[in-house]
């Protein structure tokens, strides 16, 4: 359980070098909500609820444990596009990129995150060279606005 997020997002330019040596994880999610955010994720072989605020760079969060069960049936609620993605976690420095590689329907999509403890971390962060545009404040790059990306609108992602 967290009670605040504090993290950046970019685009991909280029995926790293030997990104099969570092640790993988699989991730399926559904929103039962957008405003506010609520969802449901599978994340290998654990299950949370999760809550987010509202904010960009900054958000309250919490995550609540469920069961196999209880995630499924409220998957089976979820409202649009369940979300399907690989994420590898790399070291940087002090902290941990998150890269997240979408299946389709949002593939060829690449988006890597990266958690702060405090937000002056977060803004002093000078992104690797691999890294492409910033969106921490695009809403359209937000997995609950993916969620509900229209085929059409893909092409701006």
């Amino acid at each position: 359980m967290k009670d605040m997020e504090i993290e950046r997002k970019f685009k991909v330019k280029r995926l790293p070098e030997n990104l099969e040596q570092y640790p993988l994880r699989r991730l399926e999610q559904g929103y039962l909500s957008t405003g506010p955010v609520v969802r449901v994720r599978r994340d290998n072989e654990d299950y949370y609820l999760t809550y987010k605020g509202a904010g960009a760079m900054a958000k309250e969060e919490h995550n609540l444990p469920l069961t196999e069960k209880a995630y499924r049936h409220l998957l089976a609620k979820a409202d649009g596009l369940v979300i399907r993605k690989s994420r590898y976690c790399l070291p940087c420095g002090p902290y941990t990129i998150e890269l997240d590689i979408f299946d389709p329907p949002l593939s060829p999509l690449v988006v890597a995150e990266v958690e702060f403890p405090t937000e002056e971390e977060a803004l002093a962060f000078r992104p690797p060279d691999w890294f492409g545009e910033e969106v921490t404040y695009d809403r359209a790059y937000s997995n609950a606005s993916l969620s509900k990306t229209a085929p059409g609108e893909r092409e701006r992602i």
